[in-house]
């Protein structure tokens, strides 16, 4: 990035995996798009009704996230010297996600996976029993130790520890052209954890995406102090072992059918699928630029 107008390429050939057939075909992958600071990114609305939660919120995520920083320690130190003694490359992995406002930020995580494993086959999600995962780094995934670094991103202010989980750029060009609203989870910070991370899989294909979108934008719409201590307390029973499927209903987690019902009942209202979103200057407007085609996710 090099500054407020620059242009991020996606690169000529990235390969998504399981993505289905229909949306094959129709765009090219090389298109650039505007980063930070782009006209564009005025149309993404903030978080409704949540402005005087959002200050406290942000509050309570640094003072948590220094005290779960300094708890960890420990752990990231063994985690660390285990992934250095069993694999070539860097101990911490970091990669640009979108931030709130669609700013790009660099994200830690501890390396999971072999060193410089997307140099040929470019950007693409991580599959169940992807090869490139090491030994050590299926353990420190099952464990989600992998994301404990993500606590310095809370304490700089660029993740919150409940919210949609970043995604990447080369991902999101594509994705808002697929799904309505999905440039909507962009209005708040991203989340350590989430409502839709405590009870879906990793996204596979675009169906998982869908229905993981369906639950950011619930939460969005419905953050509290409430759910976000829900979430928070779900997560931290799953490390300990107990399944989602079960803190999910122990703490009456709102999901399923009955959120995904919603997201598409509000994309009925719209005959085109497409919600007007809150300009910059507060007027509502539809983008009445011509639409894309669909974009092109080749099956790996």
């Amino acid at each position: 990035m090099k500054g407020r107008d620059s242009i991020v390429e996606i690169p000529p050939c990235f390969a998504v995996p399981n993505i289905p057939q229909q949306v094959e075909g129709m765009l090219s992958c090389g298109d650039a798009y505007p980063a930070v600071g782009a006209e564009k990114q005025s149309a993404i609305p903030p978080a409704s009704r949540t402005g005087w939660y959002l200050s406290l919120k942000a509050v309570i995520d640094w003072t948590a996230a220094l005290i779960l920083l300094v708890l960890a320690s420990p752990l990231l130190i063994l985690a660390a010297l285990a992934v250095k003694l069993t694999s070539r490359g860097p101990v911490l992995y970091r990669q640009v996600r979108l931030g709130k406002g669609a700013r790009p930020f660099v994200m830690h995580k501890i390396r999971t996976m072999a060193h410089d494993c997307e140099k040929d086959s470019g950007a693409r999600w991580s599959t169940a029993g992807d090869p490139r995962v090491t030994l050590v780094g299926r353990f420190l995934r099952k464990t989600h130790i992998d994301e404990l670094p993500q606590l310095w991103n809370v304490l700089r202010g660029e993740m919150s520890l409940v919210g949609p989980r970043p995604e990447r750029p080369e991902f999101v060009h594509k994705l808002e052209q697929v799904l309505p609203r999905y440039r909507d989870r962009l209005g708040i910070r991203p989340g350590l954890s989430g409502l839709a991370q405590v009870q879906l899989p990793p996204d596979s294909d675009l169906d998982s995406v869908r229905r993981k979108l369906a639950h950011d934008l619930f939460y969005i719409d419905r953050m509290s102090f409430w759910l976000d201590l829900r979430v928070l307390f779900t997560t931290a029973l799953n490390l300990m072992g107990l399944p989602y499927s079960i803190t999910r209903k122990l703490l009456l987690i709102p999901g399923g059918e009955f959120v995904e019902h919603g997201y598409a009942k509000d994309l009925a209202k719209a005959p085109d699928g497409n919600l007007a979103v809150p300009a910059g200057n507060g007027a509502e407007e539809k983008d009445e630029t011509p639409a894309k085609p669909v974009p092109d996710f080749q099956a790996a």
